[in-house]
């Protein structure tokens, strides 16, 4: 009898343990098709946003070339269909990874996105449109977070591979991880003129060629020095309907001042130029320094060279002087109405030359941006991407999406 008692208390036992087992395994599959349909509903929403992001112009559709608030968020061109964006909106996003630039004169932050030495854009970060009002503006706040990467497709990218002179650089275009073979390839060398003229102007050299098997071609400029002069290069190629840009600054490490372009309005087209100096919290401490500088603008025109557009202002050219706060260490020009590279070479009162490149329109020099949180912090994340251009730039739209509210297991 007690043997009996035994046995049905070890079957009751394997019994309860197969019964809890069968019911763990059963909980663990339900999760697992839990989240799985959750993932798979976050993959569908990532299409959707990226579309409405890319497909809509935004409410004003021309909110991009006025300073007034956004309603509504999209950066598709209004004058195109499909996935073409505004080459203007992109520059009202503030910039993820790029530390905000005081102005005292303003009192005012600028958001910075830059892509190498010589370059910038800086947008007063009251005017551009921030992460949270983007998602606001999108309906995810407080339930999804974003990031939005505009990365282009062609990677030019220029390294300067001589001593002295003449002056040699290596220019490599590179499409989504292979060379870019027989792509032609359209420059400009903008080479810094050291005479007296007071306000700095520049040559231009302008060339074309085609890249080898590796994707790579030497640029050799006879009687330039690599190293004392200052000069920039502005590269573009193209291949089968893909178009890339990319540049290379080169200023002499003796040059210490600079002129910074600040967006004053997109609007007006508005640009103030300062003295480096002034910008800062706090500035530089008070030295006499004082720059002389000429502004121009150039377009890219039908062929792949770079024509200039007068700006037919008086303030296109002057001084800039720092010292105790009170002198004119800023200057207002207006930009004509085109897409195109503002350029303005300096010098100081040493004799150092420099010069600062900033593209009005992201596409002009091929900037990258990044737009949202950071989703290297989070636990799942989901990712599309889009071919898309910008006035005429191929670039690559990729939206990185993720669940602000968790993912609970099932017990």
């Amino acid at each position: 009898m007690a043997s009996a008692s035994v046995d049905h208390m070890i079957s009751l036992i394997i019994f309860i343990s197969a019964l809890l087992l069968f019911i763990g395994l059963f909980s663990q599959t339900m999760q697992t098709g839990i989240t799985y349909e959750r993932h798979k509903a976050l993959s569908t929403k990532t299409s959707d946003l990226l579309d409405t992001i890319l497909l809509n112009s935004g409410i004003p559709a021309n909110w991009a070339q006025t300073d007034s608030s956004i309603v509504g968020f999209g950066l598709q061109d209004p004058e195109y269909s499909q996935y073409q964006l505004s080459s203007l909106s992109a520059m009202r996003l503030s910039s993820s990874y790029q530390l905000s630039v005081y102005y005292p004169r303003t009192n005012a932050y600028y958001s910075n996105i830059t892509a190498g030495t010589g370059s910038c854009v800086l947008s007063p970060s009251s005017k551009n449109l921030n992460y949270s009002t983007a998602s606001k503006l999108l309906g995810i706040n407080g339930t999804y977070g974003f990031q939005l990467t505009l990365m282009p497709t062609l990677t030019i990218s220029v390294e300067k591979i001589s001593v002295g002179a003449p002056l040699t650089l290596s220019v490599s275009v590179a499409g989504t991880g292979n060379p870019l073979a027989n792509a032609q390839l359209s420059y400009s060398l903008l080479l810094m003129s050291e005479d007296t003229n007071d306000y700095p102007s520049y040559t231009t050299f302008k060339g074309s060629t085609v890249t080898d098997s590796a994707g790579s071609a030497q640029l050799t400029f006879l009687g330039v020095n690599g190293e004392s002069q200052t000069y920039a290069l502005i590269a573009y190629s193209y291949l089968s309907g893909l178009k890339g840009t990319g540049f290379y600054v080169h200023i002499p490490p003796t040059v210490t001042k600079s002129v910074i372009p600040l967006i004053d309005s997109f609007q007006n087209r508005s640009i103030l130029l300062v003295h480096g100096d002034s910008v800062g919290q706090p500035p530089e401490h008070p030295s006499y320094s004082e720059l002389s500088y000429n502004a121009t603008f150039v377009i890219l025109a039908d062929d792949y060279s770079l024509r200039g557009v007068s700006l037919y202002q008086p303030s296109s050219i002057g001084t800039l002087i720092y010292d105790s706060g009170s002198e004119q260490n800023f200057a207002s020009i207006t930009l004509p109405n085109n897409d195109g590279i503002l350029i303005v070479t300096y010098k100081d009162h040493s004799g150092g030359y420099g010069v600062v490149l900033m593209p009005w329109g992201l596409e002009s020099m091929a900037f990258p941006l990044t737009f949202g949180g950071n989703p290297l912090v989070q636990e799942w994340v989901t990712t599309d991407i889009r071919q898309v251009s910008i006035g005429g730039i191929a670039y690559q739209a990729k939206l990185e999406l993720w669940n602000l509210q968790g993912y609970q297991g099932v017990g």
